[in-house]
């Protein structure tokens, strides 16, 4: 089974199945369907069936790569996700991959555009970018990246959680919508139809995954401290009539002129991120460093 869901807008309809089945055989199958807001989603079904359930007494452990100050290119991390679920896959059959994978991190100003993403989306010609364009294997239109933008992407053996791509998305909104309340105290939502995060008319996070054996990867962008100028260059996510908005822009309206450190709203969106990350998904942070990756 391979399957990208957007990135940006679009939803994975529930079927009629699954709305009325039960949590245990909701995690027996991966929900499938296509119809999403901004075209089909194409699933191949290629892959082993999952293993049993398993009563788990202690959370699920999760390497945690810290490197949310530091701006990592975006080719070197997409190359270690993939290095990652490589590895990962191969332990599927064996029942031995025990430990999903958080990447916490910044990138330089880029561009990234879905597996089906249209270029009538951007407002430049790909040849005479202002930045780096990549094409990736996620779903969804092309979306903006870049310093002040914290990113997160989770690498998650579904089998261990819930097979259910609905869930997966839903639980990843979820995270954000609690973080923000809990650090920020930001009354943040979702709109019906569409993948992310809102606050008011703004869209402050994007989410976008690629599944493939049941572990997806990719995840999720929360605009904190972003130059949001970048985004004028598109229509991101490929939604028209929408804006963007940033953490920092929604507390100094609030905050009559108070200046706001940029560093320390990055710390406290990660710490938070990662906490409502840990108890959504029941897993238990583990602080790694072995990610060999460069930051500029």
């Amino acid at each position: 089974m391979v399957i990208s869901a957007p990135l940006c807008h679009g939803f994975l309809p529930f079927s009629a199945a699954a709305k009325g089945s039960s949590a245990c055989s909701r995690r027996r199958r991966l929900v499938l369907a296509a119809g999403c807001h901004s075209g089909p989603v194409a699933a191949a079904a290629t892959d082993a069936a999952p293993v049993a359930d398993a009563a788990r007494v202690a959370r699920r452990r999760c390497e945690c790569f810290d490197l949310h100050q530091q701006i990592v290119p975006f080719a070197e991390s997409w190359a270690r996700q993939k290095s990652i679920v490589k590895r990962r896959k191969g332990l599927v059959d064996s029942n031995e991959d025990h430990t999903d994978t958080l990447i916490a991190l910044q990138h330089p100003p880029v561009y990234t555009l879905g597996t089906g993403s249209s270029e009538e989306f951007l407002h430049f010609d790909v040849g005479d970018s202002p930045y780096e364009v990549h094409r990736i294997d996620r779903g969804g239109e092309v979306t903006y990246h870049g310093p002040g933008q914290l990113v997160m992407y989770p690498i998650i053996n579904l089998r261990y959680h819930e097979l259910d791509l609905h869930w997966y998305l839903r639980s990843l909104e979820d995270v954000i919508i609690r973080a923000l309340h809990s650090a920020f105290s930001i009354k943040a939502s979702t709109v019906k139809g569409l993948t992310g995060v809102w606050v008011g008319d703004q869209k402050v996070a994007a989410i976008g995954i690629h599944c493939s054996r049941y572990i997806v990867y990719h995840g999720l962008a929360l605009n904190v401290t972003t130059d949001l100028a970048p985004f004028e260059r598109i229509v991101p996510c490929g939604i028209k009539g929408r804006r963007v908005g940033s953490i920092k822009d929604i507390l100094q309206r609030t905050s009559n002129g108070r200046e706001l450190n940029d560093a320390e709203l990055m710390d406290i969106a990660y710490e938070s991120l990662t906490k409502e990350f840990a108890e959504i998904f029941q897993l238990s942070l583990e602080p790694s460093t072995d990610l060999y990756l460069q930051p500029r």
